[in-house]
């Protein structure tokens, strides 16, 4: 299982917390030390969906200039997750290779804890 986000995440934290509570073996991967190429991207977005991905509530979407938000397709917002990582929705979490969560939900905790 690999679990991407940021270390200083709130929301994250608590993921770790309860993986090592549940001796689940993980990665960790801090997205702004270890960045995800735009194609990782693209295979989440395939998977939960670019809406799902894209963190439109975040500091950083508020941030971006109107004119990089304007004509927003799925390409154009992988193109923006990447560049600027924590435009993505934390955790993502990868469990073997179908199975991809994004954020801590009471269904991904069932999910993923069992």
């Amino acid at each position: 299982m690999d679990v991407y986000g940021l270390k200083t995440c709130d929301t994250c934290r608590k993921v770790k917390k309860a993986l090592d509570g549940a001796n689940i073996t993980y990665a960790f991967h801090d997205v702004r030390e270890e960045p995800v190429s735009a194609t990782q991207i693209g295979r989440w977005a395939a998977a939960v969906g670019t809406e799902k991905l894209l963190n439109k509530a975040s500091t950083t979407w508020r941030n971006l200039d109107p004119a990089e938000k304007d004509g927003l397709n799925e390409k154009k917002a992988i193109k923006l997750m990447h560049d600027n990582p924590t435009l993505m929705k934390r955790p993502i979490i990868v469990n073997g290779p179908t199975q991809v969560f994004v954020g801590w939900s009471k269904d991904t905790q069932e999910a993923v804890l069992g």
